[in-house]
């Protein structure tokens, strides 16, 4: 008889299957086999929160495959991923399968390597209950949230709308900064910088830094002109000049959160493009003349550990191609008390593979992740990068001007890191008491700024530092905040819709703790020490559901029907009444105002402002996919028949007389040619 090792992906079972040989059967739950039921609560509040789990819709026939695999097999081994939800789907499945939760057939490994998984088969153990009953705490604590005040807001808003215990107060973040944005007052304060020349003349920038030695505040024109009469005509005399090493340490290696904000940050990932990215090499990728392999570890992580073993193979790939001068042993602490140290950091699981290696293996996407993941990873634990910090400090009659450059002396971990650019600025040699002429002066104004708004990499480092939520969580939230119209993205800042607002608002004023940022951190800390068995979950549970099952009620009665249909100058061709712009399940749309005695609706036109270019008559508009992808299309449709994915320009083409439209945004061309036969380009 053969083991069976359940896992919950098809791709990480095919790729564990192919390194375990033939005493072992890989199947996948393909997620959550049982959870709380779509249709009801599924929790019963009146009998201690007791859960009323189903087999999930759909997954009966994985459940009986299962089941008959498990008859057959010597042992079942429990391999779902190694945190609290895959925890809980291991307890689940050894209910389905009637397997003894004393019995150690749960096993872990942080990467698909075929060492790791052989290790984890030698050392079974005991499903851990605390860290199911911590997701299950989290589970009902959602279900409850999400299940007693959305109805509420479909009632009182619109449908479809959900609260959420971190959506909720992720959404609140995001309109309480754009209100900080809306009360900002700027404040007016000026500059003063100098374009000198040395003896051998040599351009040096200087900015004003001070009078009489003491810090300068130039708040006005007037002030402004004031120094610059005293200054003008004047040259500047080096007065101090001080060099001194600065170091720049390594980054530490990439956890959820860090990842998620890098690839933001330097590749242009969304969040939920870097996870799902990082799944796919976690759990295995077909690399050439190698077979498939699991590239990186457990992406889902809040720790900064690295095993001995790998740390003993970094330092070889250091030493030997960069040098021993290059090494730096790895210091490791705990970042946060609620760290879950048994995992490491994200890293790659066989050094020896090296991104330009895999570069024909992966797609262009799951190249640069990958190499982004190595970079940190090796850099980590390599020396500090060392500069020379210089400075000149020189001075007109009482005026204190100061010049600032570094030199690069050492590159250390900056030779593999290439995502951090070196900070060089070497400034030109001068002499104490040497006087430099002054070429320029440039007097500037600046006001102050408003808190810049949060983009998806500043919203997670938010989070976690606020403690709200998991970092493997962020990617789900953030999408869902703009899935629910809360939020909307605009050249990657997140801005709060009207809707969103009037949500927020509203949870505040009837729910408050649900949007409280300190209560939704304490809640996550009670789900920590329910994970290291100090509570009980239903009494972190209950605690939390007292005191909105009082606001539920106060809630239901008071809040008035909030009407959301936005009005607009277009008038009902049938009724003569306004239409309005209502939101339905597929998106806005327009409908008469006196409804229900006019049941006229049509679609919303957005208008590019310019004719079609093929027919002349209807107008260019924008439209989209089933999928939600932007085209462009003519408002005459089906009777003229033209469509772009590029925004038309409104010309034609000189050659062949098609419509011009915007080139892509790689393109160094502007526009070009629609007609795909046609190159032509400008």
């Amino acid at each position: 008889m053969s083991n069976l090792i359940i896992v919950e992906s098809p791709a990480k079972a095919k790729t564990i299957e192919k390194f375990l040989g033939k005493n072992y059967k890989v199947k996948a739950s393909i997620g959550h086999i049982r959870d709380l039921p779509k249709s009801k609560l599924g929790v019963d509040i009146e009998d201690n929160f007791n859960p009323s789990y189903i087999t999930i819709r759909g997954k009966a026939s994985i459940a009986n495959e299962l089941k008959k695999e498990a008859k057959k097999s010597e042992k079942v081994f429990l391999a779902t991923d190694p945190d609290r939800e895959g925890e809980a789907i291991s307890w689940h499945l050894a209910y389905i399968l009637g397997l003894d939760e004393n019995e150690k057939n749960r096993i872990e490994f942080n990467e698909i390597t075929k060492e790791a998984v052989r290790n984890a088969i030698k050392n079974p153990r005991k499903i851990d209950k605390n860290l199911v009953d911590a997701q299950q705490a989290r589970r009902v604590l959602d279900r409850l949230v999400g299940y007693k005040i959305s109805p509420i807001l479909w009632a009182k808003v619109r449908k479809g709308l959900s609260a959420g215990r971190v959506q909720s107060v992720a959404t609140k973040m995001i309109c309480d900064r754009e209100a900080e944005i809306e009360k900002f007052i700027p404040q007016e304060y000026w500059s003063i910088s100098l374009n000198t020349q040395n003896s051998n003349k040599e351009n040096i920038s200087f900015e004003l830094s001070g009078n009489k030695n003491k810090k300068i505040e130039i708040k006005n024109e007037e002030q402004t002109n004031k120094i610059l009469s005293e200054i003008k005509g004047k040259n500047l005399q080096v007065k101090k000049i001080e060099k001194k090493n600065r170091k720049k340490a390594a980054y530490r290696p990439f956890t959820t959160s860090t990842l998620q904000q890098e690839a933001a940050n330097k590749l242009g990932f969304t969040t939920k493009k870097t996870m799902q990215l990082a799944q796919q090499l976690y759990e295995g990728i077909s690399v050439k003349g190698k077979g498939t392999l699991g590239l990186i570890t457990y992406m889902r992580t809040d720790s900064q550990r690295i095993s001995s073993e790998a740390q003993a193979l970094a330092k070889e790939h250091i030493t030997s191609k960069y040098g021993n001068k290059y090494y730096k042993s790895y210091g490791y602490k705990q970042t946060g008390k609620n760290v879950q140290d048994a995992h490491e950091c994200i890293r790659p699981s066989h050094i020896e593979l090296e991104p330009m290696e895999l570069e024909n293996s992966l797609n262009k996407d799951q190249y640069k992740l990958y190499r982004l993941i190595y970079s940190r990873f090796i850099a980590c634990m390599m020396q500090d990068a060392l500069y020379e910090q210089q400075s000149i400090n020189a001075d007109i009659d009482d005026y204190n001007f100061k010049a600032n450059g570094s030199k690069l002396l050492f590159d250390g971990f900056l030779r593999v890191y290439d995502y951090s650019t070196s900070e060089e600025n070497i400034l030109p040699s001068v002499e104490e008491n040497e006087i430099l002429k002054v070429k320029k002066i440039l007097p500037k104004q600046h006001f102050t700024q408003p808190p810049a708004r949060y983009n998806e990499a500043s919203l997670v480092k938010t989070l976690e530092e606020l403690g709200i939520g998991r970092p493997s969580t962020y990617s789900s939230i953030i999408s869902t905040i703009q899935d629910r119209g809360y939020v909307e993205k605009k050249q990657k800042n997140l801005f709060p819709t009207e809707l969103g607002k009037v949500v927020t608002n509203l949870l505040e004023e009837y729910f408050k703790q649900i949007v409280d940022l300190e209560f939704t951190a304490d809640i996550e800390g009670k789900l920590d020490t329910v994970a290291e068995g100090k509570d009980a979950w239903k009494e972190v549970v209950s605690n939390f559901y007292k005191p909105i099952e009082h606001d539920l009620e106060i809630a239901s009665k008071e809040i008035e029907r909030i009407n959301m249909d936005e009005e607009t100058d277009e008038v009902c061709e049938l009724c003569g009444n306004k239409m309005v712009i209502k939101h339905g399940r597929f998106g806005k749309f327009m409908a008469c105002s006196n409804y229900p005695e006019c049941k006229n609706t049509k679609p919303i036109l957005q208008k590019t402002g310019m004719k079609c270019p093929k027919c002349g008559e209807g107008d260019v508009i924008v439209r989209k996919t089933k999928r939600g992808k932007i085209f462009y299309g003519c408002s005459s449709y089906p009777k003229c028949d033209f469509v772009s994915w590029n925004k038309p320009t409104g010309e034609l083409c000189p050659q062949c007389n098609s419509p011009l439209a915007e080139a892509d945004k790689k393109s160094k061309y502007k526009t070009a040619c629609t007609n795909k036969e046609c190159k032509y380009k400008k």
